[in-house]
């Protein structure tokens, strides 16, 4: 029988600074109370998917304290609670179920990012760190987000745990991104070295992510429902935080407690396919004929529960929600925006000019061709579950302020050495479009940030962008495109105007990709 999955419902910034350049004053306020805005429904959609919401959302205790609820399903507490967890966002999640079931709670181990403890400590965010005297032991490790010795150790230490648990014991697991190099578990005698180099060459002759995930699945203890396996005959409980588009259960941090829907057959295919099959070391091909020799065949995970408690859906949800109550119209376009930056940049800029003159009805009719060009780049970008006709249709409708907004993780092609992340280089190149566009009586302004806080190895969450963005540019000597054929945007936003144009929320403690917002406001 197939795990169960369910999905779970959802339930002051710095003052910006004023501009200067160029712009006339009511198009200066107007453009300063949209980012107000921006940064206002940016802030609700992150707020939604912190750990602590998220948990609580999850999690209930009964009145006497003896059940804990997990949706629809009841599990008796005894003194048999455990957790384990691994991911970026592992810390305040733990943090949060101590807090909530810390009475309950026997023992408990997580794996986290290298120096997240110091880092949460240096932002002020308590909230996310666990107490004194705690029962979850932490283990750091898997730095620039690669397996490592630590993250080795810590999930020893996590499957060591799980083997030990009985039939009366609940496992508590908690799971978010970047789980899958904080849990590295090769089957012996492959080594953690050994299981990297192949990872590695494989993506080097351009196996996808589900290829990639395939061959880890095989070669580790705990990946592809090896975790939920090793803590058999426990009931399992696995909270997911998903940074996965679509949120598939088996890839968010390779699925250690989904069971593999692979053979040892398509491992072996995808090896073929990419030549690497002759030159496998001794110790996979060991580990594979074992596998492929297995009387008992593949493991089901009909003891656990897996629930999706937090994704960027979710937090659009409450973004939208929230827009509505500031009087747009808001319609949310797609969760799963993918794609070449470039392409996802030329999108958004039509999409703009195209509600543009079905906002406004003097203008309606005036872009048949780029009507034609956004459907044809929608088509090209396959972007699952968009609801393109959807929102132009309410556009049309609205004759008021709008708000798109989407969400995903788009992809960026590095061709510079400068300094910038995806959020503000796709900012940056959606306002280079913006401005190739006539206005008319519409305030545009968009903002792309990483809900985790972090836009690549900046400061910055991301950033927020109007149409007149070229002209202020100009206006202090900066050139766009030569920002962007170097990939750096960050440097680009820090002298814009004193940086105003940049997202700053610090670390959230959470991360479900990233969330686009687009508002177009008649005058």
């Amino acid at each position: 029988m197939a795990a169960a999955l369910q999905l779970l419902p959802l339930v002051a910034r710095a003052p910006l600074r004023p501009l200067l350049w160029g712009v006339p004053v009511a198009r200066l306020a107007s453009g300063m109370a949209l980012a107000e805005q921006a940064q206002q429904l940016f802030n609700s959609a992150v707020d939604a998917v912190l750990p602590g919401p998220m948990l609580h959302r999850a999690l209930s205790l009964d009145p006497g304290g003896r059940q804990l609820k997990v949706r629809d399903r009841s599990f008796q507490l005894q003194q048999n609670l455990y957790l384990v967890g691994f991911g970026k966002a592992v810390l305040g999640m733990a943090a949060a179920a101590e807090e909530l079931l810390g009475q309950h709670l026997v023992q408990g181990v997580i794996s986290v990012p290298k120096g997240i403890r110091a880092a949460m400590e240096h932002a002020g965010k308590r909230e996310m760190l666990l107490k004194p005297h705690s029962r979850v032991q932490v283990f750091e490790g898997a730095e620039d987000n690669l397996p490592d010795r630590d993250a080795l150790c810590a999930a020893q230490a996590i499957q060591q745990l799980a083997e030990g648990l009985t039939a009366d014991d609940l496992l508590l697991v908690l799971i978010s991104g970047g789980g899958s190099a904080l849990l590295p578990a090769p089957i012996p005698p492959v080594t953690l070295e050994e299981k990297q180099t192949l990872t590695k060459l494989l993506a080097a002759r351009g196996a996808t992510i589900q290829e990639l995930n395939t061959i880890r699945k095989a070669l580790s203890q705990l990946k592809g429902g090896g975790l939920a396996q090793a803590a058999y005959p426990a009931q399992v409980v696995s909270l997911i935080l998903s940074d996965v588009v679509g949120d598939p259960v088996e890839v968010i941090a390779s699925g250690p407690t989904v069971a593999s829907a692979h053979n040892v057959q398509d491992c072996l295919h995808i090896l073929n396919r990419y030549g690497l099959r002759a030159a496998l070391p001794r110790s996979v091909k060991t580990v594979l004929a074992q596998a492929d020799s297995d009387p008992h065949g593949p493991y089901s995970c009909g003891h656990v529960l897996n629930v999706i408690i937090g994704s960027n859906a979710l937090a659009l949800a409450e973004a939208q929600q929230q827009a509505e109550v500031l009087g747009y119209r808001a319609v949310v376009l797609s969760a799963a925006m993918q794609g070449d930056v470039k392409n996802v940049a030329r999108f958004y800029g039509l999409l703009a000019q195209v509600a543009g003159t079905r906002l406004t009805p003097s203008m309606a009719g005036a872009s048949v061709e780029e009507d034609t060009k956004l459907h044809e780049l929608a088509a090209e970008l396959q972007i699952p579950d968009l609801q393109l006709e959807h929102a132009l249709e309410a556009v049309a409708e609205a004759r008021g302020p709008v708000c798109l907004l989407a969400g995903g993780e788009p992809t960026v092609l590095l061709q510079g050495s400068g300094n910038g992340g995806r959020n503000q280089e796709l900012a940056l190149r959606v306002g280079a479009e913006l401005g190739r566009w006539p206005l008319g009586h519409i305030d545009m302004l968009f903002l792309s940030g990483g809900s985790d806080g972090q836009d690549g190895p900046t400061e910055a969450a991301g950033a927020w962008v109007v149409p007149e963005l070229a002209s202020q540019a100009a206006a202090e000597g900066l050139d766009v495109p030569t920002f962007l054929a170097h990939n750096d945007s960050h440097t680009f936003f820090c002298r814009l105007q004193g940086g105003t144009h940049l997202l700053h929320t610090g670390l959230t403690g959470t991360n479900v990709m990233d969330i686009h917002l687009l508002f177009l406001r008649p005058r």
